[in-house]
């Protein structure tokens, strides 16, 4: 899909970090089939852009994404079915790296760069597992969150059972997915699922200023293999990750992003670590 045809996201690159916009600010960027693609598409791009470090999704106007677009809902119950609305061309950004992350929203774990959520508003529903399945959130004050899927007579959805409970404990999931409530920022954050909340106004900054921070300060290839290690190892136990990890030490020593981090710490000067434009840029502005 080229990005002349976007529609419902837009997509900026500032320096090494790329952001994801979902556009649809007057249904408070309720997803539809047509998001999903654009969305997919998007993700695939930063993902295979070299120059691209972090990745930071957010929404437009007042909303990150209050759910599934109340038209197509109405849809699936005239259908007595349910249809994602996407067609043939739909891309799998971050499938293929290992089976347990190729599923709808799974597959931003095999996506090999970090990727922030910041939720600027109600996050519902989809919209709600699509920030859970990022690998950071920061949402601004008083945004309001909420899985959504008990008041519609649906199970919880998108693997959402899975993930909550790990990164929130499973007492705190269990109220969560079963009790479908509304519950804010603030409260995100005492739980463990959001890891900063500020201000509206100052949100973008501060999701900019870590971005920032980790495309020009950390190693490309340690952050893909930390990436990787986080969500392999929930599927496996502390022996076998260890020595994966032991395995994968002794490779990366061998690596350029080693011999750079070492001559930098031994130089005392910021690292440069290969791929890194040659003037990776400020740290990118608040859009308007």
């Amino acid at each position: 899909m080229e990005l002349d045809e976007l529609k419902v996201t837009r997509y900026e690159v500032s320096g090494a970090v790329a952001t994801i916009t979902l556009d649809r600010p007057e249904r408070l960027n309720a997803w539809t089939g047509r998001m999903n693609t654009e969305y997919r598409s998007l993700l695939g791009r930063a993902a295979a852009d070299r120059s691209v470090r972090v990745i930071v999704v957010t929404g437009a106007g007042r909303g990150f994404c209050a759910g599934a677009d109340t038209r197509a809902l109405e849809g699936h119950v005239e259908r007595g079915a349910y249809d994602p609305g996407t067609g043939p061309g739909l891309e799998n950004p971050g499938f293929g790296v290992r089976p347990e992350f190729d599923a709808e929203f799974a597959y931003h774990f095999g996506i090999p760069k970090p990727i922030i959520a910041a939720v600027n508003g109600a996050a519902a529903g989809v919209g709600f597992a699509l920030a859970c399945y990022c690998d950071l959130r920061f949402a601004a004050a008083g945004a309001k969150l909420t899985t959504a899927h008990g008041r519609l007579g649906l199970p919880a959805e998108f693997g959402l059972s899975w993930l909550v409970p790990r990164l929130v404990g499973l007492t705190r999931a269990a109220d969560i997915l079963l009790s479908s409530r509304v519950f804010l920022a603030e409260e995100a954050a005492e739980i463990g699922l959001v890891n900063m909340v500020t201000p509206a106004d100052e949100l973008l900054e501060s999701v900019y200023r870590y971005a920032h921070t980790l495309a020009t300060e950390i190693s490309p290839a340690s952050l893909a293999a930390t990436k990787l290690q986080l969500y392999t190892d929930l599927h496996r136990d502390a022996a076998t990750a260890a020595r994966h990890a032991e395995e994968r030490l002794r490779a990366m020593m061998t690596g350029p992003d080693f011999e750079e981090g070492v001559a930098a710490l031994t130089a005392r000067r910021p690292p440069r670590f290969p791929d890194l434009p040659a003037d990776p840029g400020p740290a990118p502005p608040s859009p308007r």
